[in-house]
């Protein structure tokens, strides 16, 4: 892709998936790319007032190399019933796979918009991890190399959408609309039925984030 396509399609991306993040460091996930390179690291943010959760790269003015603008969970903890735990377990390793996937994509391609929206991922991943900790739920992603999940359903969803990505960029920009319809379809059941309020919190923003990466991931140039 040559710098002015580039540049304008960066825009694109970063006009769709706005500002968002979490004032904590995002956690660098181990493990490098699957495509035989290291995948992009994970930068920090900083809490500064400004949106949070809402979808975009999170990575300031610019081209994405800027501070995050964003604020900590701030709804009160509540209560949740055992398949609520068990779901917020899941969504985690949805978060992580989210990740993990476009970290290789953007090792892969010419694409800003994997970078960008594995950025948001990482941060996402802290929001859930967050939850894990105030729930005292065990976290699945702690300590796993990128690409590794501790569900075989995850393990095995991964892989294939990884494999079907590897084919052309086209092919993995549709793997991550498939992605990102997953993820709407998982947090609205989620939702359902869910009363308290941090994870409500959480899984609303990541709602709204995952519609916006859909947008981006459909919009972004094609060849």
């Amino acid at each position: 892709m040559n710098t002015i396509t580039r540049r304008a399609a960066t825009l694109v991306a970063a006009g769709v998936l706005g500002l968002e993040g979490l004032a904590v460091a995002a956690p660098t996930l181990a493990g490098g790319g699957p495509f035989g390179g290291p995948g992009p690291a994970s930068p920090a943010v900083t809490d500064r007032p400004g949106p949070w959760l809402m979808g975009g790269p999170g990575m300031g003015q610019g081209h994405g190399r800027g501070a995050c603008a964003g604020r900590t969970v701030t709804a009160a903890q509540g209560s949740l019933t055992d398949a609520q735990r068990v779901t917020l377990a899941s969504l985690a390793q949805e978060e992580k796979l989210a990740h993990d996937l476009y970290a290789a994509f953007a090792a892969r391609y010419d694409a800003v918009v994997f970078d960008h929206v594995a950025a948001a991922e990482s941060r996402h991943l802290d929001a859930m991890r967050t939850l894990l900790s105030r729930y005292r739920v065990t976290d699945p992603t702690a300590g796993r190399p990128a690409g590794t999940f501790t569900d075989p359903a995850v393990q095995a969803r991964y892989d294939d959408l990884l494999a079907r990505g590897a084919e052309r960029r086209s092919a993995a920009l549709a793997v991550a609309r498939q992605a990102e319809r997953d993820d709407i379809a998982a947090l609205t059941a989620a939702l359902n039925g869910l009363t308290a309020p941090d994870a409500r919190q959480v899984y609303t923003h990541l709602l709204a984030a995952s519609e916006r990466h859909l947008i981006a991931f459909t919009r972004w140039p094609r060849r």
